[in-house]
């Protein structure tokens, strides 16, 4: 097995060569094979200058955040005290960064007295995005290289930066412009150059940073005060680069290394860096292989051409993959198609995109009214109205028209895929596929993988989603799938406590406060109360059936033509943006009180939010325990990317095993028991919910022993 360090010597020059794919992750055997490498050329009288370089695509990932949770995290040598070491060498080191340098990547960069940069390499910290900061360093020596406005902002967005962009700023001292294979020659060869020009060994401890001052960090606070509502680490990212403008450079790592622990410390991180790992497991589907052949995708069909066909449409044109847009009436396919273009031209309106990529664009989705045109598409995407009679009827055309091997699909949000998928001679080509509103903006893409969808549909329809930067999350088949299933008790008591006399903006504030992007009154509002009440009319037996007064109020202000933004009223009044008080919801929950025998009371905030959160954690335990979601994991990822759930919460379940599944169990058996018969309908804990909190158990030991 070779070292994940590699040495080498090119005359007067060391190379020490990043050699740990996929990503040189700078865990201990690493950190520990440049130490070594280091300490080689450092004590070789031959050799006058290193240089580290990369054996792989990219330059250096970052560090291993896999070893916070296993230890090796703090194991010798540390990571900081390593690029302290390097950045004092008596002998000129030259980053060599052929390609991304992530986090620990780019501090190691950032270390070493010179950089030279391929031209598409592009350098970051994100460490904001896994609730922590750059520790070893990269607060510190950014800003004295590139000033503290722009490290400022890089800290605190995490995005990276390409590198001819940090050649202007100063991060960056050359940007090679020859072919990617003579690369490290060159590097080697600016190392040469550097000795010739006896160059010094360069340490940031010289150089200082023009502080900005007070005014320039409020304002930046306040510019990015609603995008990090909640967050802890971008304050403390910021209070990283204030020290820097303050500190000499070994103080000011002192107090970035203080910075550092105390985010690691926080449910924040914990929370963010649970979203990290389970975005990445979950692609993985227990006992299909990942390398199962895949079905090409080269040509799409998707019929209708609505809001959601016309934003599933945008998200194919987006990377170049040619769509057949289909429509029933000349009239409905003309103005889909303008509505696409309109959005397109809104982003060039805002610099996006030019006026050429428009036209590439929309000259990408061809408009159709005839089924035949899809005959020689590779996947056929069904998103028309929600109505099982008119899905299984494309279905049964699709399949009299579609190629064998196409992969037929429909974005059905609640309904049977099994069902539909019968309405074909190929159900093994059949599957779910859950687009979320606006299509062309939600990053959430739900698969719902019918007992008979075939494995190779499976992972090409995941592969696909990525390649339309969508997150992918697999579902088995059932009312609602896992999104919306969990969603049906978390709306469900919304309209409940106003019946019994919490106002939808006491329950818009509490939910809010806690770190959802809105209230559920809003967000009713928002989906429309029609869409709601039309959905739940195909299963009325499972939910009226179980409880007469079940979303009474929202369904008397469907009957009353109050359908939310879309009518102008709804749980609120609606001027255009700006909502204001709607009194009728008063009089509307206090009469159908009256009528459903429901005494109205004053409720209390934490009431309000346990009954929204815990029946949906609950819901998420019993969609975990019948098989529809393979991980709890999954319901995580499913919530923050799909439904507004604060990041820094970890989703439904991360927050469960945070405050501990014993005070979810208590607190959903108070209600079961203190509610009447409402609470004994709907407050029943789940057996799987029960059993863990007896065990001591968390939903994150769940998802190990399954995987184990």
């Amino acid at each position: 097995m070779s070292s994940p360090a590699l040495y080498s010597q090119e005359d007067n020059i060391a190379v020490i060569t990043l050699n740990s794919p996929p990503v040189n992750g700078l865990g201990q055997a690493l950190r520990s094979a440049i130490k070594a490498a280091f300490e080689t050329a450092k004590s070789n009288a031959e050799v006058e200058a290193i240089v580290i370089a990369s054996s792989g695509k990219l330059f250096c990932g970052g560090a291993d955040i896999a070893e916070f949770a296993a230890g090796g995290f703090h194991s010798e040598p540390m990571l900081p005290g390593l690029l302290t070491e390097l950045e004092n060498s008596p002998k000129p080191i030259v980053a060599a960064v052929n390609g991304m340098a992530l986090g620990g990547g780019f501090e190691l960069a950032l270390a070493c007295d010179y950089r030279i940069a391929l031209p598409g390499a592009k350098c970051g910290l994100p460490e904001v995005n896994i609730g922590i900061l750059p520790g070893a360093g990269g607060t510190q020596r950014l800003p004295r290289l590139i000033g503290a406005e722009m490290a400022t902002q890089m800290v605190t967005s995490g995005a990276p930066v390409a590198a001819t962009k940090l050649l202007e700023a100063g991060a960056i001292d050359r940007v090679f412009d020859g072919a990617s294979e003579d690369f490290v020659n060159a590097a080697i060869d600016y190392a040469k150059e550097l000795i010739a020009q006896n160059a010094p060994c360069k340490t940031c401890a010289d150089l200082n940073v023009e502080n900005p001052g007070a005014e320039f960090f409020a304002e930046f606070r306040k510019s990015i005060a609603r995008k990090t509502r909640g967050f802890f680490a971008p304050e403390k990212n910021i209070q990283c680069i204030e020290a820097a403008c303050e500190l000499p450079l070994a103080e000011g790592l002192e107090k970035e290394t203080e910075l550092f622990q105390e985010c690691m410390q926080t449910p924040h991180a914990r929370a963010q860096q649970h979203i990290f790992f389970a975005e990445r497991a979950a692609t993985k589907i227990p006992g299909v292989d990942p390398k199962t052949p895949l079905r090409p995708i080269k040509n799409v069909g998707i019929i209708g051409a609505g809001t959601m066909g016309g934003g599933i449409a945008m998200n194919f044109a987006n990377v170049g993959i040619p769509v057949t847009l289909l429509e029933v009436k000349e009239d409905a396919l003309e103005r889909g198609l303008g509505v696409i273009r309109n959005n397109y031209e809104i982003s060039a309106r805002k610099g996006r995109l030019t006026e050429a990529q428009v036209d590439e664009r929309m000259g990408l989705i061809q408009g159709s009214l005839d089924y035949a045109d899809l005959a020689d598409v590779d996947i056929v995407i069904e998103a028309v109205f929600e109505n099982m009679d008119i899905k299984k009827q494309v279905f049964s055309q699709l399949d009299k028209t579609c190629k064998p091997g196409a992969i037929l699909a429909t974005n059905t949000s609640t309904l049977d895929v099994d069902e539909i998928a019968a309405a074909t001679s190929r159900p093994n080509d059949v599957i779910g596929l859950h687009f979320f509103s606006p299509a062309n903006v939600m990053r959430l893409l739900e698969i719902v993988r019918g007992a008979k969808t075939a494995n190779d549909v499976l992972m090409t329809t995941i592969k696909m989603a990525q390649s339309i930067r969508k997150m992918p999350v697999v579902a088995g088949v059932c009312w609602g799938f896992i999104g919306n299933r969990g969603l049906e008790p978390y709306g469900r008591e919304a309209s409940r406590l106003v019946l019994e006399g919490a106002s939808p903006e006491q329950i818009d504030k509490v939910l809010y406060d806690w770190g959802l992007a809105m209230g559920l009154p809003s967000m009713i509002d928002l989906a429309g109360i029609d869409v709601g009440y039309l959905t739940r009319q195909g299963n009325r037996d499972m939910f009226y059936g179980r409880d007469p007064s079940y979303t009474a109020v929202c369904d008397k202000l469907y009957e009353q033509g109050h359908y939310g933004q879309k009518t102008g009223t709804g749980f609120y009044i609606y001027e255009g943006r700006n909502k204001q008080s709607n009194p009728e919801v008063a009089s509307i929950a206090q009469a159908l009180a009256a009528e459903h025998k429901v005494s109205q009371r004053e409720i209390s905030d934490q009431e309000i939010l346990e009954r929204c959160l815990f029946p949906l954690i609950n819901e998420g335990a019993q969609i975990l325990d019948e098989g529809i979601a393979y991980r709890a994991s999954d319901i995580d990822v499913i919530y923050c990317n799909g439904y507004g759930f604060p990041v820094y919460r970890g989703g439904p379940m991360q927050y469960a095993d945070e405050i501990g599944l014993d005070t979810v169990v208590q607190a959903l058996e108070t209600y079961q028991n203190s509610l009447g018969e409402y609470g004994k309908t709907w407050f029943q804990v789940s057996p799987l919910l029960k059993r863990l909190a007896s065990e001591g158990k968390s939903f994150k030991q769940y998802d190990a022993e399954q995987a184990s």
